[in-house]
Order: C-alpha cells, then sequence, then structure tokens
C-alpha cells in the first residue's frame, strides 16, 4: 500500500482546528464555529498575557518550537493569520 502526503488543504484544516483548540483552551471558551476572520484581541478577547500560553499551547499540539525572533503582532490578527504563521513555522 502506497501511502499519500497530506496535501496543503489537509494541512490548513489540521492547523486551522489546533490553533482553535488551543485558543479556546487559553480562553476558556468554546470556540466552535469560529471563521478564519475572526480577530483574536477585538473579538475573542485574546489578551497580551494569553499570547504566551497560546504559544505554548500551540507547541504541545504541533510539536514546533516557535522562533520568537520571528513573532510579529500581525501574526496574531485574525484566526488566519495565526495559523499562516504556524504553517510557515512547521513547515508545512
Amino acid at each position: 500500500m502506497t501511502e499519500t502526503a497530506p496535501s496543503p488543504a489537509n494541512d490548513r484544516t489540521r492547523v486551522t482546528t489546533a490553533v482553535t483548540q488551543a485558543l479556546g483552551d487559553v480562553l476558556e471558551r468554546d470556540l466552535t464555529g469560529v471563521s478564519p476572520d475572526t480577530e483574536l484581541f477585538g473579538e475573542l478577547g485574546l489578551d497580551s498575557t494569553g499570547v504566551l500560553d497560546l504559544l505554548l499551547r500551540l507547541e504541545d499540539l504541533t510539536g514546533c518550537e516557535f522562533d520568537t525572533d520571528e513573532l510579529e503582532m500581525s501574526h496574531f490578527a485574525t484566526v488566519a493569520s495565526l495559523t499562516d504563521f504556524v504553517l510557515a513555522e512547521t513547515g508545512s
């Protein structure tokens, strides 16, 4: 049996799920149904202290250690922007 590599769409779905789960864990809220355009600070109430907790939780979920030198606040604008950052960091 031949194994196929995961498609980029599957990677995006997997990482979006991890981002949503991590956000829900950090914010202690059910975030089922959030959209990629949902704003992390404005709509979900993420704050600067939650960013560190969020990164640590994402590291647990993805198995990737994030380079803090690469972090920019724009990565935390929306679910989609954070997903893009995680995908870039994990090489997916």
